[in-house]
């Protein structure tokens, strides 16, 4: 079993344009006994109604999106860049055809209300949804954002407190 220590979210010293974007992580949500995993690389943190929060975006089309509607919590896992492999393989690969944690060799470890998280983890992550919307066409600004959508599959955004950050 992984060694963490808790952390408050103000002691993150990571650059978190890497960690997300560059580095990818892991958003996970469900229970012991079913829960889902997919890679992301577009989010982020910060403060947001007088508490810090992370923000990620999932489109209505991948598996860990009914996990996470219909879950409370998930939580984000930052790794080392030995498991970059998995990390893109939890990318390219659904769980409804697949189960990741055998193919990757991850080990799922959960809070003690039940928050799946992986013990390879470097730094966890714990959030409670507090405000999810769905991106629209409508809403865009700038053209360019267009040409990361093929048709209508925005993403849904969640943005989420977080209410405990673990840390190797």
């Amino acid at each position: 079993m992984a060694t963490f220590m808790e952390i408050s979210p103000y002691q993150i010293d990571d650059n978190t344009f890497e960690m997300i974007g560059r580095d990818w992580a892991l958003v996970t949500s469900g229970s012991p006994e079913s829960f889902n995993t997919m890679t992301i690389s577009w989010g982020g943190t910060g403060v947001l109604w007088n508490v810090p929060v992370a923000f990620t975006f999932i489109r209505p089309q991948r598996h860990t999106f009914s996990f996470t509607e219909s879950n409370e919590f998930c939580s984000l896992c930052f790794f080392d860049d030995a498991y970059r492999k998995a990390l893109s393989y939890c990318g390219s690969h659904s769980g409804r055809d697949v189960d990741k944690v055998k193919e990757t060799g991850l080990t799922p470890a959960f809070t003690e209300n039940g928050v799946p998280y992986f013990e390879e983890a470097r730094l966890v992550l714990i959030c409670k949804k507090l405000y999810a919307q769905d991106l629209n066409e409508a809403s865009v600004i700038e053209p360019s954002v267009k040409s990361c959508y093929n048709g209508d599959d925005y993403h849904r955004m969640y943005v989420s407190e977080i209410v405990k950050v673990l840390k190797r």
